[in-house]
Formats: C-alpha cells, structure tokens, sequence
C-alpha cells in the first residue's frame, strides 16, 4: 500500500496492486504557424521567413531523451503531431524525427500517426511524401467553407481550397483524415452553419470535430469580441447539427468528436481514457505514471526560442497529481466519451478503490447527472449538458 499524498479518509489511499500503467502516446508540438488567428489561444507563433527545422527536430529528440525514463518498456500506440501547423514542416524534417522516435521507443504494430495541417499549407507532393513515412492520419483545420466566416476568423485559404485540401488527402494516400468545423461564428444563423456542415459532410471525411468558438482569455477575440449568436440560436445549430451527423453515419463518440463507425482517434480516446501521454516541443505537456502508481503532469519550456535555446531546460515544470485529486483528473477526461469508462478503469489507472467514489456518486445519479449503471461510469444526457456541475461533485 502506498499514497501519492497523505489524506485522513481511508478510502483515499492508493493500492499499487490495483494500478496497472495505461497505454503511451506521444504528443509533438510544432509552434509555428503562417500566421495567428484570433481566436487562438495555442501556444502558436507567426513563422518567419525560414523555419528552424534541423535544429528544432534536434531539439525534440534531446527533449524525448530526458523522458525515455518514463516509458518503462512500453510501446507507442499513437504519435499526434499538433500545433502551430506542423505541415509547415518538410517531410524530410520529419522523416527524420520518426525515424529518432522509433529508435528510442517501439511503436505498436498498429501504430495510429495524426499530423494536424490547414488547407493553406496543402501540396499534393508534400502530403504524398508525409504518408510514406508512415503518417497514417490527417486532421484539416477548416473550422467554415464560408468567405465571410473565414475572413473574420484570420484564416489564409477559402472555401474551394479547403474541398481541395479533402480531396488531394484521398489523393495522397490518407484513408483516414479529420475536418475541423467550428460553430456559433460571429452572426451565423443555423442554416448557416448546417451548410457548413453539410459541405464538410460531403467530402467524406472518416472523422469529424465539431465544435463550438469560446472566446479566450489572451486572445484578439477576447479582447476584441466579435458578435456571436445568442445562446437561444447556437442550442438549435447544436441540436440539428447532431441530427445531421448522425443521419449520415457519424456518431458522436465525446463532446466535440464525431466519427463513422471504428474510426473514432484513437490518440484522443486514450487521453480521455486518462491513458499516458509524452510531450515533446515548445509548451507540450504530459501525464506519466509509475510502476508503484504515482502520477505526474509536466509542461515544457513555452517560447520557442528559450526551448531552442541550448542553455535551457526543456522541462519548465512538473507536478505530481495527490490522491485526493485523482477521482476529479479520472472523471474530467473519461466524462467527456459518450460511453462514459468501464468502473473498473478508474482503479486500473488511479489505484483507488472504485468505493471511493460512492457518495458522490450516488448525488449524481439522484440529480439525474450520472447514469445508475454499476458497470460503467457515464454521464447522462443532462450530465453531459452540465458536465462542469457533474464534476463538481468530485471534487475533494
């Protein structure tokens, strides 16, 4: 019997024996971006004229050394490249960062490589080339097909370039790509962003996310906010939205993500499964576990010039996740999948007794948050509304 912090409430302590280590994955950041749109809150910087590419992919693979200790034997079953726009970068940059990968640590057979890209940065040579180094996964930032949307969004391509981007992905090879779509832009109307929808629908994209514009702290927009649709609007562009996807085959598996059936991303799925993730490049962050089940969230040095810099550290900062806080870290990822989690998950990837959870528990199923289903841990419809609330109730 061990604990990660001390705690007066016995059914808190944390039993080794229950844990087992959860699945890895490896998330990349590559922080650039042609140019910053103004709802972004990333950690994404205007490129210049010339992208540091050796030296940053050197970068990267001394940052993945400082981690390797955390593998502890396990493979890779997923690599997600995110940003910034990582298809900025060539593919012989990053031919050669896989290449540094899988030297350091075994991929899984099935191994699933997502690379995020914008249909601005799409070149049919450039993409045929990222599939053969084995980038099996395409996600294309598209977020509206619409001139005005994409104009007051700051994005750099149009509407007939992000259908091209769809088709020259089939072109290069990719069978397996995501469309992002954003909705309740500024002055959309439903029928608006149904078309919207029905024209990412078209291109037949294997996965889908769908999602709404907050405006964020440290963004233009939050700063500068544009006019969004009133809330009476954006519930009606949700509940007909959902209708859409779902008559054309794509079932909504998370909050935002809709994909056909067995193409759901399997890298997000482990994160909302609280599954362990590496992260490598300039602001990533990670979630790590060991053996004896402590469980650690790091973050890594933000700027990209300090993370190029060879006189810094690569890690800015770590902190290690206390007993007490566990139920609320579990539930905040596993709560978001439709299908909510199998209970016993929570003491294969916390170490807690699944007792732990019951009075709080027993609250959300009499407020009708939680479903009453001993097998499983799953938000109702109405928790999945007022999710913030259901976790609340977990809090320590």
């Amino acid at each position: 019997m061990n604990t990660l912090t001390s705690s007066p409430d016995a059914t808190l302590q944390q039993d080794a024996q229950g844990f087992r280590l959860p699945p890895l994955a490896l998330y990349i950041h590559i922080p650039w971006c042609v140019r910053k749109c103004p709802y972004c809150d990333f950690n994404s910087h205007a490129a210049g004229p010339e992208l540091p590419e050796a030296a940053y992919v050197d970068a990267l693979l001394a940052d993945l050394d400082q981690d390797l200790a955390q593998v502890h034997g396990r493979e890779l079953t997923s690599i997600f490249f995110g940003g910034g726009t990582p298809s900025l970068f060539s593919a012989e940059a990053l031919g050669r960062l896989l290449e540094g990968v899988e030297q350091r640590i075994r991929f899984a057979a099935d191994i699933e490589i997502t690379l995020e890209a914008n249909p601005g940065t799409f070149e049919q040579a450039k993409f045929s080339a990222y599939r053969r180094l084995g980038i099996n996964r395409l996600s294309i930032g598209i977020q509206s097909f619409q001139e005005a949307q994409l104009k007051a969004l700051g994005r750099i391509h149009d509407g007939a370039e992000a259908i091209r981007a769809a088709d020259m992905a089939r072109a290069a090879g990719f069978d397996n790509f995501n469309l992002d779509l954003m909705h309740g832009l500024p002055g959309q109307t439903v029928e608006d962003a149904l078309a919207d929808l029905c024209t990412a629908i078209a291109q037949v994209p294997t996965h889908l996310s769908w999602y709404q514009l907050t405006l964020e702290p440290n963004t233009v927009f939050w700063n500068q906010p544009p006019a969004l649709p009133e809330d009476d609007i954006l519930w009606d562009i949700q509940e007909a939205g959902q209708a859409l996807l779902a008559e054309h085959g794509y079932a909504q598996y998370e909050v935002s993500a809709y994909a056909q059936a067995g193409r759901q991303a399997r890298h997000n799925l482990n994160y909302w499964s609280f599954g362990d993730f590496l992260g490598i490049g300039a602001g990533a962050h990670a979630k790590l576990s060991s053996p004896d089940g402590q469980i650690r969230r790091s973050w890594k040095t933000r700027l990209p010039k300090d993370y190029l810099d060879p006189g810094k550290r690569f890690q800015a900062g770590e902190r290690l996740l206390g007993t007490e806080e566990l139920p609320f870290e579990f539930l905040m990822n596993v709560l978001r999948l439709s299908d909510g989690a199998p209970a016993p998950l929570f003491t294969e990837r916390t170490g807690l007794p699944l007792a732990s959870l019951a009075g709080a528990r027993r609250e959300a199923e009499q407020r009708g948050l939680l479903q009453a289903d001993p097998q499983r841990l799953v938000a109702t419809a109405k928790g999945q509304l007022f999710l913030n609330d259901l976790l609340q109730l977990f809090l320590s």
